[in-house]
């Protein structure tokens, strides 16, 4: 029997484990039902050993409910960053990788049989030509390895790229790495780098650090290849409310949107099959593959730059109620001593015009594909709003129920004399 390891071989599947415990959360062992009970505990160990300063724990009548919780203001390094440390290895790769090094150390250009009779020699180990040539072709890819070629016959040096001189040769460029390694998409690159010049980021702390971006970043790659190559892809996502029913979709990838409120990142695209522009949340998607060039890209591209300015978040206008972008005017009660919220208005309009219709009253203007998008937005004035115009009367009532609710919530209906 195969004994427990933190190594991992499939990224994919820890990947899935991190984010059920991470974005969904508190589920018990019971309900983990893709794979058997062995494979939720081995999976729970691996990641309690990367993240267990982060693990949660509460007990109910259905038993241990787990997940990952951090206050990520007061994180200096993404912990989740140490689910990539954790490959695998196969004994070979361990000794190839050593001896390779060391075979090209100071010794300039060399061919494959070179290196290979070099390891034969040196350490009394024998590997296939295909065997080395594979791993070199490996290190080529990730730049430890320069190959070039001499008529028909290719030669191989290590790079003299060496991140201790860059860091020490330029001023400045330290700081600079320890800020990206915990700030903005591919920030495990940055990461890499400190590990790779033993450093760590002991300078910035980020107040709104979405860390579980980094388990979204190995989609992220080949959607912005994508994108700059103007290719189909084909995505596998699931529900949220159902992770165990997959769906396949032929996508035109667009671009992705950013939720300033939830920090969530969406994939916006055209579905080949329906017909329209949709979005899908990243931390839904299980897998990408890429597709041929699409010819029509540059004319659905301008198609998808004319619609979205009518998006205040990233819905589109394919559903039943809202097929076109909808008018909609909210009147605002604005008093002098209260700049901020006119500030406020301003700041965060998007594609709104914001305009001032009487004494103390502002006005903001609409025309979007989805307006329950804006009424999140729209609650958060509470005390300020004199009336809503336009929309749908289903949207408005919605509104109108909420407020209710809320009023009855704190006793409203029961006794006025609570407020």
């Amino acid at each position: 029997m195969a004994g427990f390891s933190e190594l991992i071989k499939n990224y994919e599947k820890t990947r899935d484990y991190i984010r059920d415990f991470f974005i969904f959360g508190f589920k018990v062992r019971n309900e983990y039902d893709t794979k058997s009970s062995r494979t939720y505990d081995d999976e729970k160990r691996r990641i309690e050993s990367w993240l267990g300063e982060y693990m949660t724990f509460e007990r109910s009548a259905k038993g241990q409910h787990t997940a990952i919780t951090a206050d990520s203001g007061h994180i200096a390094e993404n912990p989740l960053y140490q689910a990539f440390r954790s490959r695998s290895f196969t004994d070979n790769d361990i000794k190839l990788n050593f001896m390779i090094t060391d075979i090209l150390f100071g010794a300039g250009e060399l061919t494959l049989r070179q290196i290979v009779d070099g390891i034969n020699e040196r350490f009394n180990e024998t590997f296939e030509e295909q065997t080395v040539r594979n791993k070199l072709k490996e290190y080529v890819g990730e730049g430890i390895i320069i190959a070039g070629k001499s008529g028909k016959t290719a030669y191989f040096r290590l790079s003299p790229d060496n991140v201790g001189d860059f860091l020490s040769e330029y001023k400045g460029l330290s700081d600079t790495v320890k800020f990206f390694s915990e700030n903005d998409e591919f920030s495990v690159i940055g990461n890499s780098i400190l590990k790779s010049a033993d450093m760590k980021n002991d300078i910035f702390l980020m107040k709104h650090y979405f860390i579980v971006h980094t388990l979204e970043d190995i989609l992220l790659y080949d959607i912005i290849r994508a994108i700059k190559e103007k290719r189909y892809i084909t995505l596998v996502s699931f529900s949220r409310k159902n992770k165990n029913k997959f769906f396949e979709n032929k996508l035109i990838p667009m671009q992705i949107f950013v939720s300033v409120r939830t920090g969530r990142r969406y994939l916006a695209g055209f579905h080949t099959e329906h017909k329209f522009f949709t979005s899908y949340r990243l931390d839904l998607i299980k897998n990408i593959s890429l597709c041929s060039v699409c010819n029509e890209y540059d004319s659905i591209k301008q198609t998808f730059d004319r619609k979205k300015k009518f998006c205040y978040g990233v819905s589109f206008a394919h559903s039943k109620e809202f097929r076109e972008n909808i008018p909609m005017k909210i009147v605002f009660r604005i008093e002098e001593n209260e700049k901020y919220v006119l500030d406020r208005l301003n700041r965060e309009k998007r594609c709104g015009t914001v305009e001032k219709c009487g004494n103390n009253l502002y006005s903001v203007t609409f025309r979007i594909f989805d307006p329950n998008e804006a009424m999140h937005w729209l609650k958060s004035f509470f005390g300020h709003i004199v009336s809503i115009e336009g929309t749908s009367d289903e949207v408005k009532n919605r509104f109108y129920r909420d407020i209710q609710d809320m009023y009855a919530l704190y006793g409203g209906y029961d006794d006025d004399g609570i407020q």
